[in-house]
């Protein structure tokens, strides 16, 4: 089947992984699969990309280069105006998606929704094709940007959840959520994410070499992979656990990434002064992260919300990483606990901080429910599980 993956997004970090997965998945299932990105954005190409975006639709220096303008000067706008280029978008979409769709001979579309996009359920529509919709945003949810049309985004949104021929949730959650507000929506999946075992391969004596480098090499490491911002938790867990992080000398915590909280969080290690127990590495390269992640025992995800599916967990169970994660229906539809990660309640942060000091001095427990992650990714959550969920819809 020649499929058309259409999406609204900067094609970066998580969205990214997630769009490169699904697009992947769908081609190990023997589908041609193009991509139809943002003029000028794609997702982020690592070494092992298997599939790439479609050729002539923004791949260009100078469309990226107008791209990454355009993406800086959103930041400023008031989100009213912000709302009004999402709308007006609408004609972009319709022109490159039927144009593309023609060209390519596609026989369905699959978009990672966006908000107030609706040219391309409205065209799929009429040309009969079938467009099945992947919902990790809504006007539903609490969400980064808030929104101005609200009322407006509703309707469209509701009109769009009902007339897909499709729905793609990433919890029980979100669709009990939309279910709610919107009553009989379009027949729908739960697939939440996964993670690609080729990008993922555990590597001891890389680990181990990365542990020397850093100091760390008889130590316990506890990781975190990720964005440095307040919805994820690491502001406060590092607040709270560096009061007592000092008797706990065989505990290191090792954090990759960076974002608004970076600088906060750094004066707080400097502060409690334990810079030689808190490393911070800032970004490092995708390609990198697999080699970071080796050198960890275990992983901290402090917090999350109740409807969406954290990439970040489903990388380090691939990697034989268990997590400490907060216990958000999302969480423990796909996590044993005890068995592939561990659970604490969610948003009692001395819980968390109390799972981590203990999972901290059982090396056996960190190995035990680390092999069970990897054979629970191996059997159930890879991308061409998820893609099977889609296919399934028609």
């Amino acid at each position: 089947m020649h499929i058309l993956f259409h999406h609204r997004t900067r094609g970066q970090g998580a969205e990214g992984a997630h769009i490169r997965g699904v697009v992947k998945g769908l081609s190990q299932l023997e589908h041609s699969v193009s991509i139809l990105s943002l003029p000028g954005a794609e997702p982020d190409s690592t070494k092992n990309q298997a599939v790439s975006p479609t050729k002539g639709h923004g791949s260009t220096s100078k469309r990226k280069g107008l791209f990454s303008k355009f993406s800086e000067l959103t930041k400023y706008m008031p989100e009213f105006v912000f709302e009004l280029f999402e709308l007006s978008y609408n004609l972009i979409a319709y022109w490159r998606i039927r144009k593309t769709v023609n060209a390519k001979k596609i026989e369905l579309i699959y978009e990672r929704y966006s908000l107030f996009m609706f040219a391309s359920v409205w065209w799929a529509k009429r040309k009969n094709i079938p467009i099945i919709l992947e919902i990790n945003d809504s006007c539903l949810v609490q969400r980064v940007r808030p929104l101005t049309l609200k009322s407006l985004a509703q309707k469209i949104e509701k009109w769009i959840f009902k007339n897909a021929t499709g729905l793609v949730f990433i919890s029980n959650r979100f669709k009990e959520i939309t279910e709610g507000a919107y009553g009989n929506i379009a027949p729908s999946v739960i697939s939440p994410n996964a993670a690609d075992l080729d990008n993922f391969i555990l590597d001891d004596e890389k680990g181990n070499d990365l542990r020397v480098k850093l100091g760390v090499d008889n130590k316990i490491v506890a990781g975190y992979v990720g964005v440095f911002a307040k919805w994820h938790g690491v502001e406060w867990f590092i607040d709270e656990i560096v009061k007592d992080l000092a008797n706990h000398p065989d505990l290191i915590l090792l954090f990759i990434g960076d974002g608004v909280s970076y600088a906060p969080i750094q004066q707080k290690i400097s502060d409690a002064n334990v810079s030689k127990q808190v490393i911070l590495t800032g970004r490092v390269p995708h390609n990198k992260v697999s080699t970071y992640l080796s050198a960890m025992d275990f992983g901290v995800l402090p917090d999350s919300n109740d409807y969406g599916s954290p990439m970040k967990l489903f990388e380090f169970m691939a990697m034989e990483k268990g997590m400490v994660c907060p216990n958000f229906s999302p969480i423990s539809e796909v996590i044993n606990d005890n068995e592939t990660s561990w659970l604490f309640p969610a948003n009692d942060r001395k819980a968390c901080i109390d799972k981590v000091y203990s999972i901290a001095k059982n090396i056996e427990e960190q190995k035990r429910v680390g092999k069970n992650a990897r054979a629970y990714i191996e059997r159930e959550r890879q991308w061409k599980h998820n893609a099977k969920q889609i296919i399934s819809l028609l």
